[in-house]
């Protein structure tokens, strides 16, 4: 039988009956035409979820009971923070999808030079909302009930002065490097931040930024990747190597 999951932003808790946001209530009503008395999963994105009953009225709403929680989690021990360069719409989209299903703890778009997007304050706030929402649906198709932080974009001299305090500081550098594994070292570490540049890659003022603030470059295999595939290929093998995939 299968798990039907909403993500409701605001804080849930067991007696209250919440309406569906529009279009959850139209996905559970008219794409998987769930009956009056159905059970869903409904989460709030702070951690667990909760066992919910569908009701619907005469006018076509949708509403949910809430009953009683689990602090069930599907989190990774490795607490890994993506700085992303941005990257052109729905590959930006792709990026903040498949690292959410991969078990990212936060992603921090990231402009720089050689970014093809470049974004306002009203768009940041625009696209930054647009993201969330792609994150929280990645949450409820991969079972995460604890939603990645997604970033307002910041610029990279910014970025570099953040991650500082994240233990591990890892750089993917197609053509140098040494090998993830080695980077990691016996013992995963508490906290890593992961640098990956935009389509055109990061320039070489970025580099030497991005190497004094005490990033290591590492290398994914022989081939060079495209800024959509090397963010969730870097999370995947870090998930192998020391997270949840062994």
């Amino acid at each position: 039988m299968r798990d039907t999951r909403i993500h409701i932003a605001g804080s849930l808790s067991p007696g209250r009956r919440i309406a569906l946001p529009a279009q959850a209530a139209q996905h559970v009503t008219r794409v998987l035409r769930l009956r009056e008395g159905a059970e869903l999963t409904v989460f709030d994105g702070a951690g667990g979820q909760y066992r919910s009953t569908l009701h619907l009225s005469a006018r076509g709403e949708a509403t949910v009971e809430i009953h009683e929680h689990s602090e069930l989690e599907r989190e990774s021990p490795l607490r890994i923070t993506l700085l992303q360069g941005l990257a052109r719409g729905e590959r930006m989209d792709w990026i903040v999808q498949k690292s959410t299903e991969l078990g990212v703890t936060a992603i921090w778009p990231v402009a720089t030079a050689r970014s093809v997007v470049q974004l306002d304050a009203d768009r940041s706030d625009k696209r930054l909302q647009h993201w969330e929402a792609v994150a929280a649906s990645a949450c409820e198709q991969s079972g995460r009930n604890t939603l990645p932080q997604i970033a307002g974009p910041r610029d990279f001299a910014a970025a570099m002065r953040e991650a500082a305090s994240i233990p591990c500081r890892l750089l993917l550098e197609p053509r140098g490097g040494e090998a993830l594994q080695t980077a990691l070292g016996a013992t995963p570490p508490a906290g890593i931040a992961l640098l990956v540049g935009p389509e055109g890659g990061l320039d070489e003022t970025e580099v030497e930024l991005a190497h004094q603030a005490g990033f290591r470059p590492v290398r994914l295999g022989p081939r060079v990747l495209r800024t959509e595939t090397a963010g969730p290929a870097a999370l995947a093998a870090l998930q192998c190597l020391a997270g949840d995939f062994r």
